[in-house]
């Protein structure tokens, strides 16, 4: 599968975000030789790494809106497919200082308007995981309920 076909314009946000579809429509599809508990367990499993990061990356990013005042404070961040790999392994997310950005006098290089971006897109693939999340579960319930009408 082509990941920049996936997106309108290519940028690497959207590619990310492309890559982990990909990754989960790839690695999860049903299968005849797939046992449902499997794939629930792996989907679960990569699911909560997700959200996992997503959370560690929420609370990076209210630390750095909190601190948009503070003299000589240096914004922080997840190389989100990075930490992510990182979870699926066993590892912990782990925030960096971003490099690149503009210093304001004081020395802090916080930019409210890349912070509320991050906020939003931090939402986005919330909803995007808990979807999937939920889809699964639906299908579980639906395969239970066929269960016990035969």
């Amino acid at each position: 599968m082509n990941v920049k076909s996936l997106t309108r314009h290519g940028c690497d946000e959207c590619v990310a975000e492309a890559s982990i579809f990909s990754f989960f429509s790839l690695r999860f599809s049903w299968q005849a030789t797939c046992s449902a508990e499997g794939m629930l367990d792996r989907l679960t499993h990569s699911l909560e790494c997700y959200m996992d990061v997503l959370a560690a990356r929420q609370k990076v990013v209210a630390s750095n809106i909190a601190n948009t005042d503070t003299p000589g404070y240096k914004t922080r961040d997840l190389n989100f497919q990075a930490e992510f790999q990182s979870a699926l392994d066993g590892g912990v997310p782990q925030a960096a200082e971003v490099s690149g950005l503009p210093v304001k006098n004081d020395g802090n290089n916080v930019n409210l308007d890349r912070e509320a971006r991050l906020l939003a897109e931090n939402a986005m693939r919330f909803n995007f995981a808990s979807t999937l999340m939920r889809q699964q579960i639906r299908i579980v319930k639906e395969a239970i309920q066929e269960g016990k009408n035969s």
